[in-house]
């Protein structure tokens, strides 16, 4: 009885062990156009600056609640963007850059494609199967404000439905 009750603990301890450390698969962008050509999903575009306070409390919050986290990876492949990165991205066969890598504020070319110049942090960028925008969310949203965003691109009720029918009608599981 001892060495079941041991057996069970363990068991028990491992999985709430690796539930709290459950994380979004964060992947770059290159990785996750890559990813949807060899097996579609939509991509989850989290951008987001160093300086931005809303973004670390984004991270630290929303995107660290588990009903969020399994979401987004169930049914996105999730891009963390600087918008602000210095480096080369080529996306869709196309090579963007920070045009002012040294300039404070300057932020990269593909953050301004994707967002359509509308640089306001955070925003999120949600992607087609096919790698087309569908739509930017900007702002800071708590999880239980969140889950319903992310439902109505997830689940492509944005095609069928407005967004304040989809709202209203939404029963999320996020606690409160």
């Amino acid at each position: 009885m001892t060495k079941k009750l041991l057996t069970l603990c363990f068991v028990l301890a491992t999985f709430f062990a690796s539930a709290q450390t459950a994380k979004i698969n964060w992947i770059s962008i290159e990785q996750a156009a890559a990813k949807a050509e060899q097996q579609p999903k939509k991509i989850f575009l989290d951008m987001y600056t160093d300086w931005c306070g809303w973004c670390t409390k984004m991270d630290q919050t929303t995107f660290s609640d588990p009903v969020i986290i399994d979401y987004i990876n169930e049914n996105f492949y999730a891009v963390k963007f600087d918008a602000e990165r210095q480096d080369t991205v080529v996306f869709l066969g196309q090579a963007y850059v920070n045009a002012n890598p040294g300039k404070k504020r300057s932020s990269h070319q593909l953050a301004q494609t994707l967002m359509s110049g509308k640089m306001s942090y955070p925003s999120y960028v949600f992607m087609s199967e096919e790698l087309s925008v569908i739509t930017v969310v900007p702002g800071y949203f708590p999880a239980d404000k969140f889950e319903p965003v992310l439902h109505f691109f997830g689940k492509n009720a944005y095609q069928t439905t407005d967004w304040q029918t989809f709202s209203s009608r939404f029963k999320g599981t996020v606690k409160q």
